[in-house]
């Protein structure tokens, strides 16, 4: 019996790492072999960074949240100690985004928690 080699297969799948690759510099975009290599450390690089991502977000609200709350001559932990006291769920990012675009509706929020 005949060998079967499925080309069509294997074909498809060398060419799926190879457009992956592409715009890498060198051999990296030209041989399979270390494209391969490239394109599966890239991807383990990828899955790092949407977990990365969303802890780089985190910290940025609190920053923005941190920043706006001082002007109101508060600090950021006793500020979010005091929103839990009051029971106000309002999550990091919603606050983030009001102390950026709603100074005023921000400044309301500070003022019910003092």
């Amino acid at each position: 019996m005949p060998r079967s080699v499925n080309s069509v297969a294997s074909k498809a799948r060398r060419k799926k790492i190879m457009k992956a690759a592409r715009g890498y510099w060198g051999a990296r975009s030209k041989v399979y072999t270390v494209a391969k290599n490239t394109v599966e450390k890239a991807m383990q690089h990828a899955y790092k960074g949407r977990k990365l991502k969303k802890r780089d977000f985190r910290s940025l609200w609190i920053q923005r949240i941190n920043a706006a709350v001082r002007m109101h001559g508060m600090s950021y932990s006793v500020f979010i100690g005091k929103l839990r006291a009051k029971n106000i769920l309002i999550n990091r990012k919603v606050l983030a985004h009001l102390a950026a675009h709603h100074a005023d509706t921000f400044a309301q929020i500070v003022k019910a928690v003092q």
